[in-house]
């Protein structure tokens, strides 16, 4: 059985120091190993930004994509061999601007992929510009007199597409995120995890500080139910979405793939395709 120490690999990471991203690499690393994966048994598609990079930081299948589509090509991963476990990850400006369109489809659509978003709130690749997740007034390079967008709330957007698993954590409680983690990937369908990540060199807004002071955790809540839909849509407006822990689930709506009649259990890797050349040519005229 794999241990932390088979997801980790010789390649360093760049991320400045004190990023969240680190935390979030770690989490992915112990929560691959506690639900029993091997290396080979787990694939990691990541969009572009800071958060791109870390598909090449552990120790299994990596796919680096172009900005915004990490989820197609995890999405295409994961139909072609089911037998795989595919994580899905990008940041906040990835997922939630050029990338929302393929966000909100594969929420709705509910294929078995986790998708982690490293949301620090601002765009650290390029430098500092405003993002997405930006708060209305937030000062950058690109916005000198403070943004006049509202912040896209990504929890709001999953539950009224119609997520099976919405999670949110925090880099710096690296119990419960890797507890998150383990969770989205035992969850058969889609499963949405945001994760406070903040970002030391260009947002000094969002800091750790901040999000500790505004933070209300799930875990500390006796009576909240994730399971019911209607109580996670209120605490969600309650708390702005500064809440964290597993904030709703669904176990009753089957996958995606599991809804195909014709979709073979059998990854592609396992099945013995043939096809003659008479139908092979047959295929091609169809398309003339």
């Amino acid at each position: 059985m794999a241990t932390l120490k088979d997801f980790r690999n010789n390649v360093k990471p760049n991320w400045c120091p004190g990023c969240g991203d680190f935390s979030v690499q770690a989490a992915i690393q112990r929560a691959a190993a506690n639900v029993g994966l091997e290396p080979e048994g787990l694939a990691i598609v990541s969009g572009i930004g800071c958060s791109g990079r870390i598909s090449g930081y552990i120790n299994a299948y990596g796919f680096h994509g172009i900005h915004g589509r990490s989820l197609p090509i995890a999405q295409g991963v994961k139909m072609a061999n089911r037998d795989l476990t595919v994580i899905a990850s990008g940041g906040d400006g990835d997922g939630f601007a050029i990338g929302m369109g393929h966000t909100v489809h594969a929420i709705r659509r509910n294929i078995d992929v986790t998708y982690i978003v490293m949301d620090n709130q601002i765009y650290g690749l390029t430098k500092g510009q405003a993002s997405p997740r930006s708060a209305e007034g937030f000062k950058t390079k690109s916005t000198p007199l403070g943004t006049i967008e509202s912040a896209i709330s990504p929890l709001e957007v999953a539950m009224a597409a119609g997520a099976t698993f919405v999670a949110q954590s925090f880099s710096s409680n690296l119990k419960q995120l890797t507890a998150v983690i383990e969770a989205g990937l035992n969850h058969k369908g889609f499963s949405l995890i945001n994760v406070f990540s903040p970002c030391v060199t260009f947002n000094k807004v969002n800091t750790y500080d901040w999000f500790k002071e505004n933070i209300v955790d799930l875990d500390e809540i006796p009576d909240y139910d994730y399971t019911n839909r209607v109580m996670a849509m209120t605490k969600i407006m309650e708390t702005n979405s500064m809440l964290t822990g597993i904030i709703y689930q669904n176990k009753d709506k089957k996958s995606y793939e599991d809804s195909i009649p014709s979709f073979a259990k059998e990854g592609l890797s396992k099945q013995n395709l043939q096809i003659s050349e008479a139908d092979f040519n047959k295929m091609l005229t169809e398309f003339k």
